[in-house]
């Protein structure tokens, strides 16, 4: 029985999508905003660019960038980890593939959208449900009032949770797909995913079979880095955890402190001490020792 590797690891995801223009297009048809009549038919794909490496991310981030043949530009991102600088970085990236389409002495009108999709293997909007988030540049109160120039897509795949495993929306095979299969690889996939045409050819694509040496220990590479990646922040987010536990707990102890002695001098008071006999047994200071009742 075939065992097919998990397409969200670097070299998987870069085999399937960075290597198949018919794949990457049927994923951005598939999960970009395209209006009616605008699905991308044609592309080129365009060198991918060094994303710095973060503390907390290492080689967990997977570039994938094409153009159209008219012009639009593409960025398809597979992020691991979320930090929350996350979105700003996207931001950035889209921008800059934005302002470059400009050479000097051209004219705005040729400037073409940048659309940048980003699969985000974490949870991140935890005050909100739906998995899939679309920011562009709308009007304050007319939201058919736009500014073509900057679409920004980012998908919670933890979040998505297909309602009929056999419905046939491309937007649900390819988030299937993304998210059915398991890190250490899968004996079995659903017929619905090998049977469409698209999924199925991706499906062949990740078959461990078909990973040379050097690509499978590539792919054991990144589930390691990924592994102790997530393990240093776990650590992190512990120790993090402790260190303001105990500082809770600190300010807990100087307050129940502050609240003795005031209570001290309440008594005190009540005993028809003077203010400077009070501030000297208690520590306090007059102006606190005045505002008591």
């Amino acid at each position: 029985m075939a065992k097919y590797l998990d397409p969200k690891a670097d070299v998987t995801f870069k085999k399937v999508f960075g290597e198949h223009k018919n794949l990457v297009m049927s994923l951005l048809n598939a999960l970009l905003p395209l209006d009616e009549g605008k699905q991308v038919e044609s592309i080129e794909y365009l060198p991918s660019e060094l994303v710095p490496e973060t503390p907390l991310g290492k080689n967990t981030i997977v570039d994938v960038r094409c153009e159209e043949t008219g012009g639009r530009k593409f960025i398809v991102e597979m992020q691991m980890e979320w930090r929350a600088d996350f979105k700003q970085r996207v931001l950035l990236n889209a921008s800059k593939a934005y302002v470059r389409q400009l050479p000097k002495g051209n004219e705005y009108s040729l400037l073409q959208p940048v659309y940048s999709l980003n699969l985000v293997n974490e949870t991140f909007e935890l005050d909100m449900d739906e998995y899939y988030h679309y920011y562009h540049l709308v009007h304050d109160l007319r939201s058919d009032k736009v500014l073509d120039g900057l679409h920004l897509v980012f998908v919670e795949l933890p979040k998505f949770k297909a309602k009929n495993l056999t419905e046939k929306k491309m937007q649900v095979l390819w988030l299937r797909f993304l998210t059915e299969i398991a890190p250490d690889g899968s004996d079995e996939v659903s017929q619905d995913l090998l049977d469409n045409p698209q999924t199925g050819q991706a499906l062949e694509i990740v078959r461990e079979s078909g990973l040379n040496d050097a690509e499978r220990a590539a792919y054991d590479g990144f589930w390691d880095r990924v592994s102790i990646e997530a393990t240093k922040k776990a650590d992190m987010d512990r120790a993090v955890a402790e260190r303001d536990a105990a500082v809770a707990r600190a300010d807990a102890a100087v307050e129940r402190l502050k609240q003795d002695k005031l209570q001290t001098a309440r008594n005190l008071k009540a005993m028809n001490l003077t203010n400077e006999q009070i501030a000297v047994a208690t520590g306090l200071s007059a102006a606190e020792i005045d505002k008591l009742k």
